[in-house]
């Protein structure tokens, strides 16, 4: 199967039928939109739940834990936000789908570590969705190296990108970097903060770089400085993109999404190429 995504996503590979995704929505409409979308394009019979009771019984009497939920924020019995709550509680990784939202709800979904949020805003929104699923179920493909010297910063790293269900190692120092890139050698994305103490982050990205090019992995520089020529300095040091702490959610996962887009579909020409000369 293949797919592409409404923000540049592509992906090729078996049926993602083996997933049980969970679909709160007491909108008959959505429902009905989003169960024959997934189905559609990944062959997977979504579980719809109309109420907080559905839900419920759902999630607690199923044969295999959900790997998935999409929730929208107000369900009938749950009508004050508790059906995202209790997905959380249950340790259930979940999409929100709604079509209320300003910057207090925003603040208040992502509080409770949300995968994602699509908004039922325009024709696009249910691709927008489908597209946020596969990502979810097929980031684990992904392994992503971050590189800190503070432990904390890692940690917070490491934690958000496992909510988006990507892989992941750390490395505290821009040495250690290197030995698990020796290691590891399916690392596609390096997160490097650009204050080190024993090999800086622009250093770092140059031995990177005499040894992997840009089809084999990516760069991202990161820094708390307010100079804004660092990311010019990074760039030049054969980076892909940089970004300055703290980070928005959004903006950061998004950033993640398209430097591993990109990488896909370098590789992909690449594979397609080099399968045409071999003939």
């Amino acid at each position: 199967m293949s797919f592409f995504g409404v923000s540049g996503m592509y992906y090729s590979g078996e049926s993602l039928q083996q997933h049980r995704i969970v679909l709160a929505e007491d909108s008959n409409l959505f429902s009905a939109m989003v169960s024959k979308r997934l189905k559609e394009l990944f062959d997977i019979d979504v579980i719809v739940c109309r109420d907080y009771d559905d839900l419920q019984f759902s999630v607690e009497n199923a044969s295999f834990p959900a790997t998935l939920a999409i929730s929208n924020i107000n369900l009938p019995g749950a009508e004050n936000g508790e059906a995202l709550s209790y997905l959380i509680d249950m340790s259930v990784p979940t999409i929100v789908f709604t079509g209320t939202f300003q910057e207090n709800t925003r603040e208040t979904i992502l509080a409770k570590d949300i995968v994602d949020y699509v908004i039922k805003d325009s024709v696009f929104a249910v691709d927008m969705l489908a597209e946020s699923v596969c990502r979810f179920l097929t980031n684990h493909q992904h392994h992503v190296l971050i590189v800190d010297d503070s432990p904390t910063a890692r940690a917070l790293l490491t934690t958000q990108l496992k909510r988006y269900n990507f892989r992941t190692s750390s490395a505290e120092s821009g040495a250690a970097a290197l030995e698990l890139l020796k290691k590891h050698p399916d690392i596609g994305l390096v997160i490097t903060d650009y204050n080190m103490p024993d090999i800086d982050g622009f250093e770092l990205t140059r031995r990177i770089r005499s040894t992997y090019g840009p089809h084999q992995l990516r760069i991202i520089g990161v820094s708390s400085s307010a100079n804004r020529l660092l990311s010019a300095r990074f760039l030049k040091a054969g980076g892909n993109d940089f970004m300055l702490r703290p980070f928005v959610n959004e903006e950061f996962y998004c950033r993640v999404n398209q430097n591993l887009d990109t990488l896909t579909k370098i590789q992909t020409l690449g594979a397609k190429i080099a399968k045409k000369a071999s003939v």
